[in-house]
């Protein structure tokens, strides 16, 4: 157990901040699987701004990382494509 009281407070705010990562990385995730699950090219067209929007804003905060947004960016700009 932690001694010092600074030590106490990193422990609360690590574990506040884990929840928040974890929260934003599966509402990613499931927006990701919504776009792939998509049929119609002009709903994903329409969606996509906003998954990738939210896969930028993980890279940011370093809950991904940089090339793994590339690589999802990427691959969901793909799969629009291949929709029209």
């Amino acid at each position: 157990m932690a001694n010092h009281k600074s030590a106490l407070k990193r422990i609360r705010s690590n574990e506040t901040k884990r929840l928040t990562n974890r929260y934003q990385h599966k509402t990613t995730r499931n927006a990701i699987k919504k776009l792939r699950e998509m049929e119609k090219a002009k709903d994903a067209e329409a969606f996509l701004p906003t998954v990738i929007s939210m896969i930028d804003k993980l890279a940011k905060k370093n809950i991904v990382h940089n090339n793994k947004a590339g690589n999802l960016k990427s691959n969901l700009m793909k799969h629009v494509a291949t929709l029209k």
